[in-house]
């Protein structure tokens, strides 16, 4: 029912994750970052703990393949989750249980790792990989897009997906980047990239108005007087 990527830049420290399925707001469920820890997804047959609970273990100084394997070792129901995680450096890491879902697979990267279920081939989790790695001085946001389209493009899932979410982590506490299609006949992937190509010329702006918003830059809204 899912497909999705956890990724870091090596270039500026962000960490993030692009994700896309067929059941409704995918992203709200399944994708976690947190600054100067990780990134991580938890789907399949989704438990909503799992994420922050590896980036717990991340955060505490685990590995990605340690807090990966831990988690696996020690969730009683771990034979229906899906799990990926990449922290700020080292090995990302990967884990499907025998009860996943479909067709499934896993794909590792030096910087990335990919994975979904209900597939309509194993091969696009490692589509997903090649994108993000051909393009490195992109911003993480596209990279993470442009795999997720690739995934698309690859095959994808068996059937059609509905909602797509992207999330990014940098030097603040909250995420930077938080965009989500939660449900459209149409095409999340291709309307998520939209939303991100909008959302980045201001990306910065919103930053500045938390931090110092009496240098930040006017709204652009009626009503601004500034």
């Amino acid at each position: 029912m899912t497909f999705s990527i956890a990724a870091r830049c090596a270039r500026t420290g962000q960490v993030g994750v692009a994700i896309t399925s067929s059941s409704p707001a995918v992203a709200s469920r399944c994708a976690h970052v947190r600054a100067g820890v990780g990134a991580a997804c938890t789907q399949n047959v989704t438990d909503p703990r799992l994420g922050p609970w590896l980036l717990d273990l991340m955060a505490a100084g685990s590995s990605a393949p340690d807090a990966v394997r831990h988690t696996a070792e020690t969730e009683t129901l771990i034979a229906w989750r899906q799990l990926t995680a990449v922290g700020t450096e080292g090995s990302p890491s990967a884990f499907s249980g025998e009860h996943a879902l479909g067709t499934y697979a896993q794909a590792i990267g030096a910087d990335c790792v990919a994975a979904g279920n209900m597939l309509l081939h194993e091969g696009v989790p490692q589509a997903m990989v090649d994108t993000f790695a051909a393009r490195a001085e992109l911003p993480l946001a596209q990279r993470l897009v442009d795999a997720l389209a690739a995934g698309w493009a690859a095959g994808g899932e068996e059937g059609p997906v509905h909602s797509a979410g992207l999330l990014v982590a940098d030097a603040v506490p909250w995420p930077v980047v938080d965009l989500r299609v939660d449900w459209t006949e149409g095409d999340p992937v291709a309307e998520l990239d939209a939303l991100w190509r909008r959302w980045e010329p201001q990306q910065d702006d919103y930053v500045q108005r938390a931090l110092a918003p009496a240098l930040a830059p006017g709204y652009g809204v009626p009503g601004d007087l500034r």
